[in-house]
């Protein structure tokens, strides 16, 4: 890490001068001298098996012990490595596959030897994450060759990454890129039922499953759907939860709650999200000030991140997908940008990861790259990833979806503004954005104006009465894109399209999308010809996705479409209940909506998520 953060986070030592937080060639193996000083001169210890250190050779080190254990001090312990690692994995590995994870069934709790008390005294580690990052010390301290080690308590408890309390920025995220972590999220208290003490976990929260194992954004909104249906309101309530932590914290719902993410969003439904759950939640005593908050939340995020350049394209008004960035998208297989960034190597005399590697670090400059790289994140960001509608123009567009999405906001934030904290919400600072510092209160009235002006926007550039839909702008071009999409459904979905013009998009639009399964998400004709050089991309044409279906079906219902939004549900759920009954119980990710036999099987990208599995699918 080169950012100032990373560098006052590792200001912090141990005692004996060897930053706990040093990578595993420096706090356990190389460098003879600190290996000497940090680890082999401890011979001793009370480990977990309860066997001893020879003393012969750890005088210099010892301390005093029982009652003087170190207090003001971070904690240490001496540990045998071989011993403690074979009794930690039988204590607390019950399922034998030398992970320590919440299947486990052991205690969660394993007795370690503190160092100042020459490993007499003991200390208790508790909880999943503690152990199973003891196991991960314990298992890179014996690839190293250490028998013994001497452990600072902070490897164990640290968070996996803090918040930094500055903005930001893209030279932070890609200087953590080399180590990739996941972000912490929401914590709440609870009573241990074990012990009785007032202790922390974290708040839950449901991922979209198989490669996808985060708290995505978007999918996130969509699976609250199905959880309120299911009466797991608790679920919904907390990922409302998890993105307040995430905009309060790393000023954005993001992508995914891992560090490369940290530019990145992703479509905000928030508002509407927070609104369906405060309507199951409304007897509970605290469910008005879950609403507050959840709607503070997204006035923060509305103004910093939405209506704030890059995003803000200035001169429509209108707002664009386009995070910020620097290199490499690292979260794509290592093979993905190989003929796009192979003839540039071949340029400058490298090889493939040599470039990669000059480029990120910004030693080679290349403004192309650049540009298409731009282009990539902002796809990454729509949610929509991959797409020739988006594909090197993304950053570019004010698209339908987003625009859509934050009318959506500004009509769900005046009416709860107006309806339920009686036309005047106060906004404490720490939910200002910059440039609003000074505004203490929000009304109703502020909200339906910037409706009001979006729609006016949206009906200036995207919509077109000839075709009878609408389409993406392109803010540096300054024209309407041609591309078909299935987003132009989402102007009904908001409640953005007059009734005249969701009586055109029905009888215009819907018989270009409708297929055997559902709807498509682009046309035919807007993807063009695929083949070899010009592979499928899985948001166009014949695919399907639940999203667009959904957000489809209530935007018909909510204009009084109902046989046509029957009609499609009938289509989706028919297709998906025949594959699951064909395939073995298999309900995948994304449809080919044209195929009646197998629509599971998709041939674009990286296949399918949900259809691998051996006997049974146990996730979903």
């Amino acid at each position: 890490m080169n950012s100032s953060y990373a560098s006052s986070r590792h200001s912090r030592s141990s005692s004996d001068g060897i930053d706990p937080f040093s990578d595993p060639d420096i706090y356990y193996g190389g460098n003879e001298s600190i290996v000497g000083q940090h680890a082999r001169t401890h011979k001793r210890a009370h480990s977990s098996s309860l066997k001893r250190f020879d003393f012969t050779e750890i005088s210099a080190f010892i301390g005093r012990r029982s009652s003087h254990d170190e207090v003001s001090h971070p904690r240490r312990f001496l540990i045998d490595v071989d011993a403690t690692l074979e009794a930690l994995l039988e204590r607390e590995d019950t399922d034998r596959n030398m992970q320590i994870t919440i299947e486990d069934e052991g205690p969660k709790v394993f007795s370690v030897g503190t160092a100042a008390s020459s490993g007499f005294n003991r200390f208790d580690l508790r909880g999943t994450y503690m152990l199973s990052n003891l196991l991960q010390e314990l298992t890179i301290a014996k690839d190293y060759g250490r028998k013994h080690i001497v452990l600072d308590e902070q490897r164990l408890n640290e968070n996996p990454l803090l918040p930094p309390e500055e903005e930001i920025t893209a030279e932070f995220v890609r200087d953590l890129n080399n180590k990739p972590g996941l972000l912490a999220l929401a914590m709440e208290e609870y009573v241990d039922p074990v012990t009785g003490k007032l202790d922390l976990r974290g708040v839950p929260y449901v991922v979209p499953g198989g490669r996808f194992n985060e708290l995505y954004g978007w999918d996130s909104y969509m699976e609250s759907l199905g959880l309120l249906v299911s009466d797991r309101v608790d679920l919904a309530k907390s990922m409302v939860i998890n993105f307040c932590f995430c905009i309060k914290h790393y000023g954005k719902i993001l992508n995914a709650n891992r560090s490369y993410y940290l530019c990145r969003s992703q479509p905000p439904f928030l508002t509407d999200m927070a609104l369906r759950v405060y309507e199951r939640i409304k007897p509970e005593p605290d469910s008005l000030e879950f609403l507050r908050h959840a709607m503070l939340s997204a006035i923060k995020e509305y103004h910093s991140i939405w209506m704030s350049e890059p995003r803000l394209d200035p001169d429509t008004g209108l707002s664009r997908y386009r995070p910020g960035g620097i290199g490499v998208p690292p979260e794509t297989e290592p093979t993905h940008f190989y003929h796009i960034l192979t003839p540039y190597a071949e340029k400058h005399g490298m090889t493939f990861d040599q470039f990669v590697q000059a480029y990120n670090s910004g030693e080679i400059k290349v403004p192309d790259l650049d540009e298409y790289f731009l282009h990539d994140r902002a796809v990454r960001e729509s949610g929509h990833d991959t797409s020739y509608r988006l594909e090197k123009v993304c950053a570019n567009l004010a698209t339908v979806d987003l625009n859509c999405l934050l009318y959506k906001y500004e009509v769900d934030i005046a009416r709860t503004i107006r309806d339920f904290f009686k036309d005047k919400l106060y906004i404490p600072p720490e939910f200002r954005a910059k440039g609003n510092e000074a505004r203490e209160f929000e009304s109703s009235a502020l909200w339906d104006r910037r409706a009001k002006r979006r729609k006016a926007l949206i009906d200036k550039y995207m919509w077109n009465e000839e075709k009878g839909m609408y389409f993406d702008y392109d803010t540096v071009k300054k024209e309407m894109t041609s591309y078909e999409s299935a987003t132009t459904f989402w102007t009904m979905w908001a409640g953005v399209a007059t009734p005249r013009q969701a009586s055109i998009l029905v009888s215009k639009a819907l018989p270009l999308f409708r297929a055997y399964g559902g709807l498509v998400s682009g046309t035919e004709e807007s993807r063009g010809v695929v083949g070899i050089d010009r592979p499928n991309r899985q948001w166009d044409y014949p695919y399907g996705w639940a999203p667009q279906q959904m957000l489809a079906w209530t935007g018909l219902l909510r204009y009084g479409y109902q046989d046509e939004a029957e009609g499609l549900a009938y289509r989706w759920l028919y297709m998906i209940t025949k594959a699951f009954v064909d395939f073995n119980g298999a309900v995948v990710e994304k449809y080919d909506v044209t195929r009646p036999i197998d629509p599971h099987r998709v041939d674009a990208e990286y296949g399918n998520q949900g259809s691998d599995f051996k006997g049974v699918s146990r996730e979903g």
